[in-house]
């Protein structure tokens, strides 16, 4: 048995297509995981859109340190680190999970976490915060907040 099979690091992330919570081993991510449910690919090499309905699934189940974009589309700030999480994400992916949370469709979950300037990022490590910048995030930033 490889190690990979003997050592899984699940996440549980939702499909962007049908919105079915698929269980993804990211050992396993160069096969290229699709969504169980309309077979389309789950492309973790980017930042997931997390809602209200999936978001503490998603933090509490995730194997690797997970970093959570807090945002809103009309945020001038947070379309300038856009750019960044999308290349974090890219460089990681199967080391680090990327969630974009925006504050406006998902209220609850900025509200629990005490979001009072965005753009704001947090990381979760078991589900638990663990770090957290709120302002504009470039990529040396980015990677210092995760520790990567």
């Amino acid at each position: 048995m490889t190690e990979a099979a003997q050592n899984p690091r699940p996440v549980t992330v939702r499909c962007p297509f049908c919105s079915t919570l698929n269980r993804v081993d990211l050992n396993r991510l160069s096969s290229g995981p699709k969504c169980a449910n309309c077979g389309r690919p789950l492309r973790l090499d980017r930042p997931l859109t997390a809602t209200e309905q999936d978001f503490d699934q998603t933090i509490k189940t995730a194997s690797v340190p997970v970093l959570v974009d807090f945002h809103a589309d009309w945020c001038g700030p947070c379309k300038v680190s856009a750019p960044h999480v999308d290349a974090i994400a890219g460089e990681h992916a199967g080391d680090l999970l990327v969630l974009k949370v925006d504050t406006d469709q998902n209220p609850r979950i900025a509200e629990r976490f005490n979001i009072r300037g965005i753009p704001a990022f947090l990381v979760f490590r078991n589900g638990q915060e663990t770090r957290r910048h709120v302002g504009i995030a470039d990529t040396k930033v980015l990677t210092a907040l995760v520790g990567q």
